[in-house]
């Protein structure tokens, strides 16, 4: 302190040596007694500042930190989700401090620089307080009366506001912050280095714009790593700090501010020799060449599988209190039980003792999705739902009376599920708890107000009734998309629905909806774990169950001149005949084919009855996947992988996640099911593949469709990616009329194609249509069915006219 004090003493000799002379001449006062009086008036007001610092110091002014505290301070930390391919997906964060930690060692240099000679070039000189920069202010300020003198506060103070700020009301309360800020700065001194005071300055700053500190900072103005800055990118952020809101430079109108606050640091930095005078110009004369880009939990890449995430990650223990169905509350205590990422933020615990904060830990969530990937997926939903299949749908329903639901169904059907919808909407909820009549509700969904609704073409600010917004978003097609690695059950890409923004149902982990015959392989594991192989032939004619009193027989989908002949399961699987299944399930059993879909990975409950061939048990898009990619992984399946280990703040491995692998049929089945459903692509209900998307890949797949086509499936299988689809309306009674729409070929298959498109188109991926799947080295060589021989070049298009 002594050279503070050293300062203060300098500027006062001056300042009244210039003024002695003049109060000479206009007072009868001894020189003696003037320096006496001098010097007492002069020190009262500085031992009245000593008395306040005293008073601030002990607390009596408000809230003073302890050493304690500002050795330890309270910084919240944005948890990231982080791709395989080291993007990041996203953020968890309390309120808006969207904070990353940023170390010393990944500051540039030319970063520091730009702060320093701009806001404190005497930081590495004074303890916290630069009594220079106090003199100058004071003399300027009071005495000159200019109006701008320049900022005294030096970094270190700076960061002290940025710890402990109190937003002061009054002048008295200013007065008492700033005293609080010298004390809180002077504090932070003797604890820290200036090193550390530096990171935790770019680590506290609020960039706007949820750029809260310099690594979130670099991300979202220029898509940059901290340390890739360059120098006039470094001179913005810096010039941001002197007022963020007035030098925000995504606003065009605050923009050229913004530039200009960006030169002047740069200026500074020549003027104390940072950068020479010809770098100076050149960088002055640069635009900003921001790459701004917009974190929000419902906006960017993957929000679904985000959201899915965070979901999961702080599940609490389950309750049976907090169930209403024993099944639930079942199925999620296995999860707690089994599954090591369910309700990871409870489970486990921190050095002290509490559990893990998604929203102010700083986790880092490194996950097994690809954002190539993850981007090809996102743009195949968007491509065939926004610019074929909705608006196809959306013509199809144009002026008819009951759109968007069926026609079959009555007037009272259509108010009971418009008035569901009305229940479980948020103003829907708030008028009924505030105990409003069923008419009222309905005066206020039938009354127009502005609001913003979804489009393929972007969001629509319009005016319209709550009522028919309702009816809007029952016109829209939703989807649930998945891939995964079958030989590593890694997810790579997930998309839950259409526009998480304004629809937050995940379709590929919380929807499940009944699956069409994209069930049907699991009735013919069965057939082929009793030595049949997929060229055997079986009767292709009706079949008769008998359950008590009811007689029940499957409806054929068969061309008339292909029914009561002998036809070969591959044929069966190809085109989705419905007798073949029957055949299978009455060689079989049902429960034997259910048990077989739960080892292969279905979670869901199967009711073991002959309409099984249908597919009417509800399952997720999820399950789906990862049950069909044990066929590519020779029979063993393995649990999807959503995260592969979990870090804290500073690096250190918390939790690891490896594949759960589980032998459930056995490799030569599992081959002989890929060559099954080869027969799907090459001449059944998915030949589009080859003659419209022109795939040469070997593809085992199959299409599904239910009842009144409610729902359209697809599952593809490589030999390294397997993937699913489910499309349909969140109504099981909003669906397209005719069956050529409805089907799973047409709903749900382009989506798998175009995102194979784009994959295949990646060499970066190593993905390619070259891929095989691999024979078990005992297996004999596989025989072409007959139907090859028969195809045309075109190839055979099947419906499937399942019901």
């Amino acid at each position: 302190m002594k050279g503070t004090f050293d300062a203060i003493v300098k500027y006062i000799n001056k300042f009244f040596l210039h003024l002695q002379p003049y109060i000479y001449m206009v007072t009868s006062i001894d020189r003696k007694k003037f320096n006496t009086y001098f010097w007492i008036v002069f020190c009262i007001p500085f031992v009245s500042l000593a008395f306040l610092l005293l008073l601030a110091a002990i607390g009596a002014l408000g809230y003073m930190p302890s050493i304690q505290v500002l050795e330890n301070p309270k910084i919240n930390l944005a948890s990231q989700v982080i791709s395989e391919d080291g993007k990041i997906l996203g953020s968890f964060y309390y309120k808006n401090q969207n904070r990353t930690y940023v170390d010393y060692n990944e500051l540039p240099q030319h970063l520091i620089d730009a702060l320093i000679s701009t806001e404190d070039i005497r930081y590495y000189r004074h303890p916290g307080i630069d009594a220079k920069g106090l003199a100058r202010v004071a003399f300027k300020t009071v005495l000159l009366q200019q109006r701008s003198s320049g900022g005294g506060s030096t970094i270190t103070q700076q960061l002290a506001k940025l710890l402990f700020h109190e937003p002061p009301r009054t002048r008295i309360g200013r007065a008492k912050q700033k005293l609080k800020e010298w004390i809180i700065a002077v504090r932070l001194e003797r604890a820290y280095t200036k090193q550390e005071i530096l990171t935790m300055y770019f680590n506290q700053f609020d960039y706007l714009n949820q750029a809260v500190g310099i690594k979130s900072a670099s991300f979202i103005y220029f898509n940059a790593l901290t340390d890739s800055l360059k120098t006039e990118q470094a001179a913005l952020l810096v010039g941001m700090a002197k007022n963020p809101a007035l030098y925000n430079p995504v606003d065009s109108v605050k923009a050229i501010a913004a530039k200009r606050r960006r030169n002047i640091v740069l200026n500074q930095m020549h003027r104390y020799g940072f950068i020479d005078e010809q770098v100076c110009d050149s960088l002055k004369g640069l635009p900003m060449d921001l790459e701004f880009q917009r974190i929000s939990h419902t906006e960017g890449l993957a929000t679904y599988f985000r959201e899915f995430l965070r979901r999961i990650m702080m599940h609490r223990e389950p309750r049976r209190k907090n169930y209403h169905d024993y099944a639930s509350y079942q199925q999620d205590s296995l999860e707690w039980a089994n599954n090591p990422l369910y309700g990871w933020c409870n489970k486990n615990k921190k050095p002290d003792g509490n559990p893990y904060n998604l929203y102010t830990d700083g986790l880092r969530i490194y996950t097994p999705v690809d954002t190539r990937m993850q981007q090809y997926a996102e743009e195949a939903v968007a491509e065939h739902l926004g610019e074929y299949l909705q608006p196809a749908f959306f013509a199809e329903k144009k002026g008819k009376k009951t759109a968007p639901f069926s026609a079959d169904l009555s007037s009272a059907q259509i108010q009971e599920i418009l008035w569901r919808a009305i229940r479980t909407s948020d103003r829907g909820k708030f008028l009924i708890n505030q105990g409003v009549t069923r008419d009222s509700i309905y005066k206020v969904f039938n009354t127009q107000v502005a609001m913003k609704v979804f489009s393929w073409h972007g969001d629509i600010d319009t005016v319209m009734t709550p009522l028919d917004s309702i009816r809007y978003y029952k016109h829209l097609l939703q989807t649930g998309f998945m891939a995964m690695d079958p030989r590593t059950g890694y997810v790579k890409a997930y998309v839950g629905g259409i526009d998480f923004n304004h629809i937050k149902y995940d379709h590929v982990t919380q929807g499940k909806r009944q699956t069409g015959s994209t069930f049907k392989p699991f009735l013919y594991i069965l057939a082929m774990q009793e030595g049949f192989n997929p060229c055997d032939e079986v009767p292709n004619s009706s079949v008769v169950f008998y359950d008590n009193d009811s007689v029940y027989s499957p409806k054929s989908n068969s061309r008339p001149e292909d029914l009561n002949q002998m036809k070969t399961l591959k044929w069966g699987l190809a085109t989705s005949e419905n007798n073949i299944s029957a055949f299978l399930v009455s060689r079989f059993k049902p429960k034997p084919i259910a048990d077989i879909a739960h080892k292969m990975g279905i979670v869901s409950y199967i009711d073991p009855v002959p309409s099984m061939i249908y597919g009417t048990s509800d399952v997720s898009v999820a399950e789906m996947v990862s049950s069909y990619a044990t066929f590519a992984n020779k029979g063993e399946h393995t649990k999807p992988v959503y995260v592969t280990r979990i870090e804290d703040k500073n690096g250190n491995v918390l939790s690891e996640f490896r594949p759960e692998r589980m032998e459930s049929i056995n490799e030569k089945t599992a081959y002989l099911m890929l060559d099954l459903m080869q027969g799907v692509a090459d001449f059944g209900t998915a030949v589009r593949l080859r003659y419209r998307y022109n795939f040469t890949a070997q593809i085992a797949a199959k299409t599904g469709t239910t009842q009144n086509h409610s729902d359209g499936w697809f599952m593809g299988i490589t030999p390294k990616l397997a993937g699913g689809c489910w499309v349909g309306a969140e109504d099981r009674s909003v669906h397209f009329d005719m069956m050529n729409m409805g089907q799973g070929a047409t709903m749900a298959l382009p989506i798998w194609a175009l995102f194979m498109e784009k994959v295949y188109a990646d060499s970066t991926l190593g993905i390619t249509q070259e891929d095989t799947f691999e024979k078990p080295h005992d297996m004999p060589p596989m025989q072409n069915c007959k139907e090859y021989a028969e195809k045309s070049t075109e190839g055979i298009y099947y419906w499937e006219n399942e019901w």
